[in-house]
C-alpha cells in the first residue's frame, strides 16, 4: 500500500490514540469518495480492526484500514490541517482534480 502519513497528521493520530485508545488500539480509516478532495473519512479509535480490515503500521501508528481505504488510499498523502476552517485529516490525493467553483 503506498500512502504517505505527514508527521503533523501522525502526532494527530498519536494524540488522538493516547486519549481514546489502549497499548494494542489502532486508528481506523474508513475513507469513501467525496469532498471536494475527493475523499471523505470516517475515522476512529477501535481496541481491534473489524472483520475485513489490513492493520498496517507505520512508525508506531497502527492504522486499521477497510478494503475500500486501502484502495483509495493508493498514492495519496494523508495530512493533517489547523485551520479557521477545518480541523482534521486532509488527504492529498494525486489522481483527483480539484473542485471548480459553479
Amino acid at each position: 500500500m503506498n500512502f504517505t502519513i505527514t508527521p503533523a497528521a501522525q502526532k494527530f493520530m498519536r494524540m488522538m490514540l493516547r486519549v481514546d485508545g489502549g497499548a494494542s488500539s489502532g486508528f481506523r480509516l474508513a475513507v469513501s469518495p467525496g469532498g471536494c478532495s475527493g475523499l471523505a473519512a470516517d475515522i476512529s479509535v477501535r481496541a481491534e480492526p473489524q472483520a475485513g480490515d489490513a492493520v498496517v503500521e507505520r512508525d508506531g501508528v497502527k492504522l486499521f484500514l477497510p478494503a475500500e481505504s486501502r484502495l483509495l488510499l493508493d498514492g495519496v498523502t494523508i495530512d493533517f490541517a489547523d485551520t479557521a476552517t477545518q480541523t482534521g485529516l486532509v488527504f492529498h490525493d494525486p489522481k483527483q482534480v480539484s473542485c471548480g467553483h459553479h
